[in-house]
């Protein structure tokens, strides 16, 4: 099975600060904040959701293609994601604007303060994704992860007029798209993702119950952090999925979308939900034990010995890479 990843593409300006964010917020004064962190340290590397997920697809031997809006200075990071095997024939280059810039500070505790420069990102919108598929065909699968607001609903639009499967993941433009925008985005996914603050911000926007939201799509994915993930239907009972384990906490940008990819390389291999989450949890967590969101390195034989530790279970079929083999 094929799969398009759609979103974001960005550079990371990773920040550590070495106290509590908390503790720097004064409960009387939080109608005006004016604060400056001294951070230790700066990372700059290679970012945006669906780049991310791609990145980690691609290292299981899959072939995502790419879609997203970039600037002129995207070159060398698309050259590193061609190495990988990710498919960048698709990505549109700006001629006036940057590629987007992600921001972000994390506390000892693992706290964010974040900003998002949506720079060339803004002309996602003119992205046809019909003549995408059209052009490169056997895609069976798209993802529709945070992108400029536009571009999401035209993406989902075209999946709906062609009856193509597709995942929504609005994730961070939750908070900048409105109910009707959302109820757009959702109805109809095979698949649904969210954080466990944006599963309750979706239904606070959107004034649909948990129930009417499970109607209208597939199957409801929740990560939760350390304690894992959990799995809905109208159907059936929830289910929660266990985090697996991380060796160190490194870094916690970029786990969501390694979940992602974890999931999504076993979906398309036709695996239970369960199993799909499983393997998600052991990508996730190779990338918080890294700095940066496409660090990690993962392979079969790794990811088997994750799955075995944490659940007892064998490693699925979820890779394109020859049987026993190693990503490059």
């Amino acid at each position: 099975m094929s799969i398009a990843i759609t979103g974001s593409i960005a550079t990371d300006h990773l920040m550590t600060f070495p106290g509590r964010i908390a503790d720097q917020l004064l409960a009387d004064r939080l109608d005006h904040v004016s604060l400056s962190f001294l951070v230790d340290t700066l990372e700059i590397r290679d970012g945006g959701v669906a780049a991310n997920i791609a990145y980690g697809l691609a290292g299981l031997g899959h072939r995502p293609l790419l879609v997203g809006a970039v600037g002129a200075d995207f070159h060398p990071y698309g050259q590193r994601l061609a190495e990988r095997g990710v498919d960048v024939s698709a990505v549109h280059t700006s001629t006036t604007r940057h590629t987007a810039r992600f921001l972000c500070t994390t506390d000892q505790d693992g706290n964010q303060i974040a900003s998002f420069y949506p720079g060339a990102m803004t002309e996602a919108s003119a992205v046809d994704l019909a003549d995408i598929l059209r052009s490169h065909g056997g895609i069976d699968l798209v993802h529709i992860g945070a992108d400029d607001p536009a571009a999401m609903l035209r993406h989902t639009r075209t999946c709906l007029t062609h009856g193509l499967r597709f995942i929504a993941d609005p994730s961070q433009q939750l908070a900048r798209l409105d109910g009707e925008e959302i109820r757009e985005l959702v109805d109809g996914a095979n698949h649904l993702f969210t954080n466990e603050y944006e599963h309750g911000l979706l239904l606070a926007k959107t004034g649909w119950t948990q129930a009417e939201v499970l109607m209208r799509v597939g199957t409801w994915v929740t990560t939760l952090g350390e304690k894992g993930s959990r799995i809905e239907r109208a159907t059936d009972p929830a289910l929660d999925v266990p985090a697996v384990p991380a060796a160190t906490v490194a870094d916690p940008t970029g786990v969501g979308d390694a979940f992602r990819a974890g999931y999504l390389a076993s979906l398309t291999k036709g695996q239970d939900a369960v199993t799909c989450a499983r393997v998600g949890s052991a990508l996730a967590a190779l990338a918080l034990s890294s700095v940066g969101t496409q660090t990690y390195t993962a392979s079969p034989s790794h990811l088997g010995d994750l799955l075995k530790a944490a659940y007892d279970a064998d490693v699925p079929a979820i890779t394109d890479l020859p049987s026993g083999g190693e990503p490059a």
